[in-house]
């Protein structure tokens, strides 16, 4: 794929369930089961392995934003009446299978970003906190409800939510299940920003047009540097951080972006 080709279509088919929107290097994946609320299945799943299959061979790629189809939910949970039929071995395998979708988004070298509009529940709610970040519509409703229906959080939502909330507030929400309007959402650390349902689409632009100004490599280096720095003692991690810092002055990147500095023009990266 080319970053200079700007396309809309569908990773599988014209009502493939994750549509695909690729435009100059930044990539909008939108879950597209609005009937259904965009609820997560296998064949959501699958769509997802696939996009990230695209994705992860993209040598262009610049960012990658993650919404929900229609203006009801960004995603409202697994869907139950597929999960309820399920064996334990079936869940194990489920879940596994989502793990392994979500580590592979979540450990992309490029901002993976989710525009939460409307409910954002359950599988739905584990999918953001994969994202590096999220923001939310002010009607966009958040929760872990898996407990109300006698289960726990399968796809990451018991380790990631203590890590972006603090485990006090996730045990809350986790062992409550109650669910969160976007103001909650912003106080606890759940989202990022949040704002009219109508702006949206003008941020996602606006974010676009700042990832493209980035140094691509700068980003995913920074990336590492954090996630890895996150599991390491405070030493190791600044250690960590001075090599990568180091690594930066061995590329093309930081010549450019000096330059351009020093020059007072836009750097070409």
């Amino acid at each position: 794929m080319s970053a200079k080709t700007e396309t809309t279509d569908h990773l599988d088919a014209a009502d493939s369930v994750v549509a695909w929107h690729r435009h100059e290097g930044v990539v909008r994946l939108t879950v597209n089961r609005p009937k259904a609320l965009n609820a997560l299945n296998e064949e959501v799943i699958e769509a997802l392995e696939t996009a990230l299959d695209a994705l992860e061979r993209d040598a262009e790629l610049r960012g990658v934003l993650i919404s929900g189809a229609g203006d009801k939910a960004f995603v409202a949970g697994a869907d139950i009446t597929r999960m309820r039929e399920l064996t334990a071995p079936e869940a194990r395998a489920f879940a596994g299978r989502a793990q392994t979708v979500l580590k592979r988004l979540e450990r992309l070298p490029v901002p993976v970003v989710a525009l939460v509009n409307g409910f954002c529940l359950g599988g739905g709610c584990e999918l953001a906190l994969a994202c590096d970040w999220a923001v939310a519509s002010d009607n966009a409703v958040f929760g872990q409800p898996e407990v109300q229906l006698g289960i726990i959080p399968g796809f990451g939502g018991t380790q990631r939510l203590p890590r972006r909330v603090g485990p006090a507030m996730a045990l809350e929400l986790v062992t409550t299940g109650r669910k969160i309007d976007a103001a909650e959402a912003l106080r606890i650390g759940l989202v990022n920003q949040v704002m009219p349902q109508a702006e949206l689409d003008t941020y996602a632009e606006t974010l676009g047009d700042e990832l493209r100004a980035s140094a691509p490599g700068a980003v995913g280096t920074a990336k590492r540097a954090l996630y890895d720095g996150m599991e390491q003692p405070l030493d190791s991690a600044l250690a960590l951080e001075t090599g990568l810092f180091a690594l930066c002055f061995a590329g093309d990147e930081q010549a450019e972006g000096m330059a351009a500095f020093v020059e007072k023009r836009p750097a070409r990266f």
